[in-house]
Parts: C-alpha cells; sequence; structure tokens
C-alpha cells in the first residue's frame, strides 16, 4: 500500500515567521566553591551582563573595563577581604558578560573607559541564605539568577546609577495563581517508565489504562516544551522529563483549543550550564524489559550543545471482562467475554541542539528530535453466549485470537530566535516548528465457534504532520502596567489509508470487502493573533486579553468523492484576570476564559475499527468544535516555610460537546447487526466544582502534596437521542508523599482514588485498537464525555525506595507500581439496545529497577585554558 498525501501549497506557509521563538533560559547550575567562614559552601552560579554604550551616541564601547568586586574570606588572615570577583574586558560592540559568580553578598560594580567618567554601582543578588525549601530549591531559583544590568552610559560628567537588586524567588513555591508546575526529574516511582507513569504522579492528573490524560475529568491540550505533538504519552519516557506544567485556565496569550480542560505542558530536560554535564540510565523491570538513556550538555563561550538519547523496551500485560446484555434482535442475548492480552514493543529516540548567543540579547536554537518503535499486541478472549427463546436458554461458546502490528516513526524540528532589550522585561520571541510521523499497522482476527471458523484481517497506514509558527512580544510599559501580543499559525495534515478483509473458505484468500472510508484526508488551518495588558496595583491587578482565530477544515473521502468543511472565519477569545492581595501570604484571582476543543484525527476518522469483538468503532468526520466558557475563582495561602495551599472554583459550559455515542445497525464487515460506538455533538454540558490543593513539608523531612477534586457534570445530548441526559456526582483524591531517610535513602509513595465519573472508557477485550498500540495518549483518542453511562470507580497505590550514591551523583531506585492489584479501570453503559459492564487490569505489581549517574564540570574553558581575571575554578560533580 503506498501513502497518500493532501500536499500544502506553497503560498499557504508564506505567512511563517522566518526566526522562531523558544524559552526562556534554564540556568540550574549549581558549583559548589569554598571559603565561607561559617564552613557553609558559596553557589558560585550567577551571572551579570549588559552592554557598556557612549551617553552622547548611544553606541557601544569596544574595550571598555568592566570590574566587580566584593567581600572574600581570606583563609590566611582568617578575615574579609575586599577582592576582585571577576572582570574583563568589553566586546567590539559594547557587551559584556560575568558568568560563575556567588549569589551572596553585595558586590560592586566599576566601569572605566579612557576618556569617560567612572561609573560604580551596588549589585546584588539579594540572597542572604540557602535557597528554600519545598521542592523548589535552586532551580526554582536559577531563572533569578540570570541578570541584564541593561546599557551602562558613559559620559564625560558624573552619573549616579541606582542600585540594581535581583530578588530571590520566595521559597520556591510551584503553586501559583496562573500555572502550577511539578517536577518530575526526581519522581522515584516513574523511573525507567514513560510519561504515563510521571503525570500519574502529578496532582489535578488522572491517566486511565490507555494513557489518556484528563484534567478535571476533561481531556487537556498536551504540549512537549510548549508546542504541540504527534508522540504520545507512551512514546515519551520518563526520565526525559524535567517538569510539568498545569494550566487549569489559560489566558487569551495560550492557545485556545483544548477546550475547558486547559493545558498541560511536558519540559523536556535541558539546560545552559558553562562547562559540561549530563547523565546515563539504565534499568530492567521483573519481565526483562531494559530500559536506557543518556544525555550530554557542552557549553564554550557562545555556544551551547546537547544531546540525548533512549531505548524502552516494553511487556504488558492486561486483563479484561465485559458483560452484555442485549436488548436487540431476536431471539435477545447475553454475552460474557473474558480477556488476556500480551503487548510487546519498544520505542528509541534521540533530541540534539545548539544554542548561539549571538550576543549578551539574542539566542537562535536549532533543535531536533527522532523517535520509531514497534508494537505487536496478542488477544485470547473467551466468549460465552446464552441465547434467550421463549421457553429455554441455549449456551455457546467460542474463542477469538487476534495479532496486531503496529510500527511507526516520528520526525520533530524547530528552530527558535529570542531577543531581549535594555530595558528589564522586554523581550520577543519567535519560533518555528515541525512535527511529522507517520505509522502502518495489521491485525488477524480468527473467531473460533464449535462448528466453524471467521476470519478477518485489517490493515492500517498513515501520515501525519503538524506546523507551527509563533511570535510573542512583551514589553512593559512602566513599573506597573505591561503589554502583550503575538501570532500563531498551525497547520495539521492527516492521510490514512485502511483496508477490511474476510477469509474465503473456498479459495484460501483473504477478500478486499471495499468500505467508503478506506482512504480518508484532512487538511486543518488555524490561525490566531492576542493581545494582553496588565495593570498591578500595590493590593491588586488586573489583566485584560482577547485572541482572535479563524481556522479551516476540510476532509476528503477519495473513493466517494466526499468532502466534510468546517470553517469558522472568525471566532474570538477574550480573558479576563483580577487578582487582589489579601496580606503577603493571600491571595485571591477571578479569571474568565474562552476556549475550542477541535475534534482529533481519532475522532475523525470514519474507518471501521473491528479489533473488538463485540463492538464496531468509527469517527464522525462532520464533528463540530466545541467551545467552553470557563469561569474560576482561586485563593492561594502561603502558611509558612514549606506550607501552602490553592484553593479552586470552577464553573464551565460548554456547547456542541464532543461526546461518544453508541447504537446498532447491521455492519456488512462481520456480516451481522451490532453495536456501533462513534462520536456525536451534543447539546450542551455543564461542570463546576472545587478542587484543593495543599503541599507540606515537615521536619525538613517529609513532603505531602494533597490534591482533592469534588465536582458535578451534566451532558445534555437531547438533540442526539429523545431524553438523553446525564449528571453524575464525582470526587478525586490523589496524595504524594516523599519522605527522606538517613543514609542518603528516599521513600515515595503515591495514591490515587477516582469515584464514578461521566466519562467514557473504550470497550476491553480489543487488542489496543488500530492495529494493536494505536489509540493511546490524549493525541491519538484521548477521553470523551458520554451521556449513556458512567466509569466505575477505582483506586491505586505507588511504591519506590531510592539510595543516592557518591556524593548524590548517582542514585539507585526499586519501584513497584499497583502494589495492591486494584487499579481496575472499567465502565458501566446503558441504552435501549444495550446494558454493559466492562473492566480492565493492565500491568499490576510490576517492578522496576533503576540507575542513574550525573556527571559534569562546570568551568568558564570548557576545551582549552585562558585567562579570565577571576579567581573562580572549575568544580568537579554536582
Amino acid at each position: 500500500m503506498k501513502y497518500r498525501c493532501t500536499s500544502i501549497k506553497a503560498s499557504q506557509l508564506l505567512w511563517m515567521p522566518l526566526f522562531i521563538l523558544f524559552f526562556p533560559y534554564m540556568l540550574l547550575s549549581q558549583n559548589p566553591q569554598g571559603g565561607r567562614p561559617n564552613g557553609g559552601q558559596q553557589m558560585n552560579i550567577g551571572r551579570f551582563y549588559g552592554r557598556v554604550i557612549d551617553d552622547a551616541t548611544g553606541k557601544g564601547l569596544g574595550y571598555a573595563t568592566v570590574q566587580l568586586t566584593g567581600m572574600v574570606f581570606d583563609t590566611a588572615t582568617k578575615k574579609m577581604e575586599q577582592r576582585l570577583i571577576a572582570g574583563q574586558l568589553t566586546e567590539d560592540n559594547g557587551d559584556f558578560s560575568l558568568e560563575n559568580l556567588p549569589i551572596r553578598g553585595e558586590f560592586n560594580l566599576k566601569v572605566s573607559y579612557m576618556g569617560y567618567a567612572t561609573v560604580e554601582k551596588k549589585v546584588t543578588f539579594g540572597i542572604t541564605g540557602r535557597p528554600n525549601g519545598g521542592g523548589g530549591g535552586m532551580e526554582g531559583m536559577a531563572g533569578k539568577l540570570d541578570k541584564d544590568l541593561g546599557n551602562i552610559r558613559l559620559s564625560f560628567s558624573d552619573q549616579v546609577l541606582r542600585e540594581v537588586t535581583v530578588q530571590g524567588e520566595a521559597g520556591g513555591f510551584q503553586l501559583a495563581l496562573d500555572k502550577k508546575i511539578y517536577r518530575v526529574d526526581q519522581n522515584a516511582i516513574a523511573a525507567g517508565g514513560t510519561a504515563e507513569d510521571a503525570l500519574k504522579n502529578v496532582p489535578s492528573l488522572a491517566v486511565d489504562i490507555d494513557g489518556n490524560v484528563t484534567l478535571r475529568n476533561s481531556a487537556p491540550q498536551i504540549f512537549v516544551d510548549g508546542r504541540p505533538t504527534t508522540l504520545t504519552m507512551d512514546q515519551i519516557p520518563a526520565d526525559a522529563i524535567d517538569n510539568v506544567e498545569v494550566i487549569t485556565n489559560p489566558s487569551a496569550k495560550y492557545d485556545a483549543s483544548g477546550g475547558g480542560a486547559g493545558i498541560v505542558n511536558i519540559v523536556l530536560k535541558k539546560n545552559r550550564r558553562i562547562g559540561y554535564n549530563g547523565s546515563v540510565r539504565a534499568g530492567v523491570d521483573m519481565r526483562g524489559r531494559v530500559n536506557l538513556g543518556g544525555d550530554i550538555n557542552a557549553r564554550e563561550g557562545k555556544l551551547n550543545a546537547f544531546l540525548g538519547g533512549n531505548l524502552n523496551m516494553r511487556r504488558n500485560l492486561g486483563t479484561g471482562e465485559t458483560d452484555r446484555i442485549n436488548l436487540f434482535g431476536t431471539p435477545r442475548t447475553n454475552v460474557l467475554q473474558s480477556s488476556d492480552n500480551q503487548n510487546d514493543g519498544f520505542f528509541t529516540g534521540g533530541r540534539a541542539g545548539l544554542d548561539w548567543f549571538i550576543s549578551n540579547r539574542n539566542t537562535l536554537t536549532v533543535s531536533a528530535n527522532y523517535n520509531r518503535g514497534q508494537h505487536e499486541s496478542e488477544d485470547e478472549i473467551s466468549i460465552h453466549t446464552d441465547t434467550v427463546y421463549e421457553n429455554y436458554l441455549r449456551a455457546s461458546d467460542a474463542t477469538r485470537l487476534s495479532a496486531s502490528k503496529r510500527q511507526w516513526q516520528n520526525l520533530g524540528g524547530q528552530i527558535a530566535f529570542k531577543h531581549l532589550f535594555p530595558k528589564e522585561g522586554k523581550e520577543w520571541t519567535a519560533d518555528m516548528n515541525f512535527n511529522g510521523s507517520r505509522s502502518e499497522g495489521d491485525g488477524n482476527f480468527n473467531t473460533q465457534y464449535a462448528t466453524y471458523d471467521t476470519r478477518q484481517r485489517q490493515e492500517n497506514e498513515g501520515q501525519n504532520y503538524y506546523y507551527t509558527a509563533q511570535t510573542d512580544f512583551t514589553s512593559p510599559l512602566n513599573s506597573s502596567m505591561k503589554i502583550e501580543a503575538g501570532g500563531r499559525a498551525a497547520i495539521r495534515q492527516y492521510t490514512s489509508n485502511n483496508a477490511n478483509f474476510n477469509f474465503d473458505n473456498t479459495t484460501g484468500d483473504f477478500i478486499r470487502i471495499p468500505g467508503y472510508a478506506d482512504n480518508y484526508e484532512y487538511l486543518d488551518q488555524v490561525y490566531a493573533a492576542y493581545s494582553t495588558f496588565s495593570h498591578s496595583y500595590p493590593t491588586w491587578g488586573y489583566q485584560l486579553g482577547l485572541r482572535a482565530e479563524t481556522s479551516f477544515y476540510t476532509g476528503d473521502l477519495p473513493n466517494e468523492d466526499t468532502s466534510f468543511v468546517n470553517n469558522y472565519p472568525l471566532s474570538l477569545f477574550p480573558s479576563v484576570f483580577l487578582t487582589y492581595k489579601l496580606n503577603d501570604e493571600d491571595n485571591l484571582q477571578l479569571s474568565f476564559t474562552r476556549r475550542i476543543n477541535r475534534p482529533n484525527f481519532f475522532q475523525l476518522i470514519p474507518f471501521p475499527d473491528f479489533s473488538d469483538s463485540l463492538i464496531v468503532s468509527f469517527g464522525n468526520p462532520a464533528l463540530r468544535p466545541e467551545f467552553t466558557n470557563s469561569l474560576e475563582l482561586q485563593y492561594q495561602n502561603i502558611f509558612a516555610k514549606g506550607h501552602n495551599m490553592l484553593l479552586s472554583t470552577y464553573y464551565k459550559y460548554a456547547t456542541d460537546l464532543i461526546t461518544r455515542y453508541q447504537y446498532t445497525e447491521y455492519n456488512p464487515v462481520i456480516g451481522r447487526e451490532a453495536v456501533v460506538s462513534t462520536f456525536r455533538n451534543a447539546n450542551s454540558s455543564t461542570a463546576y466544582g472545587v478542587e484543593l490543593t495543599v503541599k507540606n513539608t515537615v521536619w525538613k523531612k517529609l513532603e505531602l502534596t494533597t490534591n482533592i477534586n469534588v465536582y458535578n457534570s451534566i451532558v445534555n445530548a437531547t438533540n442526539v437521542e429523545s431524553e438523553l441526559k446525564t449528571e453524575q456526582f464525582s470526587w478525586f483524591v490523589k496524595e504524594n508523599v516523599n519522605l527522606k531517610l538517613p543514609q542518603n535513602f528516599t521513600v515515595q509513595v503515591s495514591g490515587e482514588y477516582q469515584s464514578r465519573t461521566a466519562y467514557a472508557f473504550d470497550s476491553g477485550g480489543g487488542g489496543g485498537g488500530r492495529g494493536g498500540g494505536g489509540g493511546r495518549g490524549g493525541f491519538y483518542g484521548g477521553s470523551s464525555s458520554t451521556a449513556q453511562g458512567y466509569s466505575l470507580p477505582y483506586w491505586f497505590v505507588d511504591l519506590s525506595v531510592r539510595k543516592d550514591l557518591w556524593k548524590r551523583t548517582a542514585s539507585i531506585t526499586l519501584s513497584m507500581q499497583d502494589i495492591f492489584r486494584s487499579r481496575r479501570t472499567g465502565a458501566h453503559t446503558e441504552s435501549d439496545e444495550f446494558i454493559q459492564d466492562t473492566w480492565r487490569r493492565r500491568d499490576p505489581q510490576l517492578v522496576r529497577l533503576n540507575f542513574s549517574y550525573r556527571f559534569g564540570k562546570f568551568d568558564v574553558s570548557l576545551f582549552k585554558r585562558k585567562n579570565t581575571n577571576t579567581s573562580n575554578e572549575g568544580a568537579e560533580g554536582f
């Protein structure tokens, strides 16, 4: 079979910017340095930079002398003495950069040039003690230690410049009013696993047995490094993730897609430390499946290079059961289906990139990634059928064997540009991104009855390409007002070629069954622009934003010469944020946003999937986007060091809700009437609830993170089926416990309970769908609401023990997931045509052993020695 792809005309890409935006620096270096009288260690990770210019002409002054002095403890005299800490001559354009600076104390910056008056000013990082705890530590404070001193003007007259102060991040809090940031790079439970394992431990998020992510019972938009991806959650190694950002009510600055569920941004590991640093990882699970990984980062002068790779092998074992009472057909039937599943596979990939620090204020980043993998799934399903006649019942048994295989590969690239203006807080960024994947798979299904067999086969292949371009501009108008503006373009192309076959016992060959949906193509284009205005007062502030998006969607069925068109020439998405500071510890924020949820390709593809013997599934290319209005009130309280709380109340109303819907119809592929599962646009949905997130640190040894979400949801689908309306009250609890023990041991426990919800699970008994291994993650299927049933409650507990070795440069971790074998997910579905209960379990009590080693040398001169006029020397290790 050959791939087909809808092409994009060159004229459609001319609007893309020529440069690219990426993210702010991640300065995570930790350079131990002795010399403090109290025996502590000074952290030499600060950086001052700027430009020296002529006050009259505004041009940069090259070869001006820049010196930084401060108090240093003299080990000979046992006294604090004024010493030169760093110094250099400015470059031709006047730029200077003083690096590897101590972060504590007050310093004197002196700038001189022949014929000009010397300028001196006090500078400080504002750090008087060790970084606060609470999970942030130095990592949370790193962004504050890279200070732009702006343009330093030299003239023939004396000029006194005001003091420049860098404020440390109070407490390193990871809970904020606009978003929540969770560190997962130190999560021992997820070590050796995938993004599914990492996200399971993030408060507010739930991950089902298929890797679908939900936030407050809705599917959020998932980004990787702030941009869309075609990777699924089981294709991203947990060891490559640095942190996860959860934004429950994004402003107009963010992409409006994702409906009312918000945004989950997975931030991968990367840093720009002076010198070189990296890590290597290896692990194995109880089934003999290994995982390997490593990354390295090297920075010298104006260049920073990073490289990483990974290999993950998996064997998933699952069981399930489906009990259905069919209310259609004559005679009626009751079916009990039990399944055992084994899925073997691997995925491997690599990331590489280069940062070019063109000057102190201009950075260009180029990066690329490549991933590929394969999954093979085998199912054995036992089917017991009771046929109910008027006066008697007849029992029959059958066995269904299925074998599926899927291969995929993914290629992505980014080019990003960032410019910092001399004015603090003013910056411009731009980026272009490409992410493409292609996959192919097949599935064979053999059902063995008492007197005969039936055999079917499916083949599928597809291509998916995602292009995005974005630019953002931020400018403070004064100390209390700021404007932000930007534009974004996103183009998504998808091509799918599929085929169904029945086995002909006469010829001994598979005969293709032509279908109207065998080939499907679509092109989705979204163009957006936004602007926000922020104004802060001593005790309160506000932000007003407006995003405008125009979208064009065209789906084609080439075999039928049929097209589906959904165009929205102009959609407006306003946002309003009001913040009030009650005191230094208490804050309130009220926010309103409007967002859109566009159907994903799994929900659109009309090709039937009969990997489940009881349900035929396919998408609906005529789906319309759903629009959601969200109102949220948040209260944050910072009790004390290591203790904080975030309380949220929210209300969401959506129109044209994309909901799963099941009905019966005759299917020519299987030659009988069958239950069909597809998607429809329901009239509306309403959800409201209260969420509480509390983080406590006790005795500096015990860290507790508690998340509770109580909500009510209503789905109105009376336009799909008369009187089809459901209401469900639900609650969700997640607890993460981190206990530090003597001898560098750490114990982590993560538990979760989810009550009954109005959330639809796919039926059990299939082989993973889409040729096995497909349908995973929010992008490939995701969760969907339903008005025909509810999910069953479930709970689970994961456990890990970690031992840090060799001055914390290495660690060994032993973990077990679902230690009580209690994570059994399922659903109850009820309609006029059938009543069904289904449950599934996957990989209970799976044990992993992992080892990691971190290395590095933080040295201004990595590849060669040169006189830096500074007393700072490189330090080995972390």
